[in-house]
């Protein structure tokens, strides 16, 4: 069916050739023809304009022909749909005018009908295949709920979450009401991605590690666990957890495809703790693209023999960042193409 199945093989564990590659963020602020229509276009508008989330999400495909695709979206489209009200400021990021906080706020939250609240994304993927031409397959992605409420009570990007905390430990039935809320949402909103053509769908817990490992379980991962459970035999699943390495054991148990993993364990500890059974997939630190090219393939190839080519996706411990230049990035990428094991 695709050109390249190297992606969907690793997910299902077949033995590969080399393990394939691509980069959380790769359609983005690092490229040059990503920052052209940036300027012609707010954040929003191009995420709910098909003609534009498709030219965005192809651009790294064209320039460095990674593995997989990522449809350029955002987490943060799930609580507009859900009747909050979500802004992106420049230089600034998520703002949030009125954050949710008390019993009437939350009555207030919607679980929408993502067919027509969310249609865009899907014409989005739709436009997107076409482009991709079973080049590679295409990955949809879902902010974890515990992710989204931290949006959504704090208000803001925060280096703590504390109002976000504060919120789920002094009252945590309406905590769990609105995170049941944002679980049942996303479920719909993954499946019609997947039938509208998504390969495999990606859960991203940007702020799980700002959780006790106790807290972890109740506030995030059981409601991760209930939208992998929905999902099982829709798409493969791939569950992201930045710092939550404590929790791999425990997530490693559930039907996801694959976990993935940041930079902050290595990859022999990540292997002991999740078995070796299921797919990894990172765990580079993002700021080390900054190395000189020779450097940035050393720590690859490393990276490989250390994991296992097999049952193991190259990527990032994090979202490529803005300041990346471009031969670094595909000094990445080709370390990966030119491995042998």
């Amino acid at each position: 069916m695709y050109k390249n199945d190297l992606y969907l093989r690793a997910l299902k564990g077949e033995t590969v050739e080399r393990p394939p590659v691509w980069m959380m963020r790769q359609a983005g602020r690092y490229l040059p023809e990503f920052i052209k229509i940036r300027e012609k276009y707010d954040f929003f508008t191009r995420c709910r304009t098909p003609e534009l989330a498709s030219e965005i999400t192809v651009q790294p495909i064209r320039r460095y022909g990674m593995d997989a695709a990522i449809l350029f979206s955002d987490i943060l489209v799930i609580p507009q749909a859900m009747n909050i009200e979500v802004e992106m400021k420049p230089n600034f990021g998520p703002w949030l005018p009125n954050p949710i906080r008390t019993q009437k706020d939350v009555d207030n939250v919607i679980v929408p009908d993502v067919t027509v609240e969310l249609d865009y994304v899907m014409q989005a993927i739709k436009a997107t295949k076409e482009l991709l031409n079973n080049e590679v397959p295409l990955i949809g992605f879902a902010g974890s709920p515990w992710t989204i409420l931290c949006y959504c009570v704090q208000g803001q990007g925060s280096k703590n979450f504390d109002k976000a905390k504060e919120f789920c430990f002094t009252q945590p039935m309406l905590a769990h009401t609105l995170l049941q809320k944002i679980t049942d949402t996303t479920i719909a909103y993954l499946k019609e991605k997947v039938k509208a053509g998504v390969d495999a769908v990606q859960v991203f817990d940007s702020w799980g590690g700002m959780l006790s490992p106790l807290d972890y379980q109740e506030f995030s991962w059981k409601y991760i666990n209930q939208i992998t459970e929905a999902l099982k035999d829709d798409a493969p699943v791939i569950a992201f957890g930045k710092g939550c390495w404590f929790a791999l054991e425990e997530m490693a148990k559930s039907n996801v495809s694959a976990l993935g993993v940041d930079w902050t364990i290595n990859p022999q500890m990540a292997r002991k703790f999740a078995g070796d059974k299921i797919t990894l997939q990172g765990n580079m630190d993002p700021s080390r693209l900054l190395s000189p090219p020779s450097e940035i393939k050393k720590i690859v190839t490393e990276m490989i023999n250390n994991f296992g080519k097999d049952k193991y996706i190259v990527n990032l411990g994090h979202g490529i960042l803005p300041n990346i230049p471009l031969d670094n990035a595909k000094a990445f990428i080709d370390a990966v193409k030119e491995y042998k094991a």
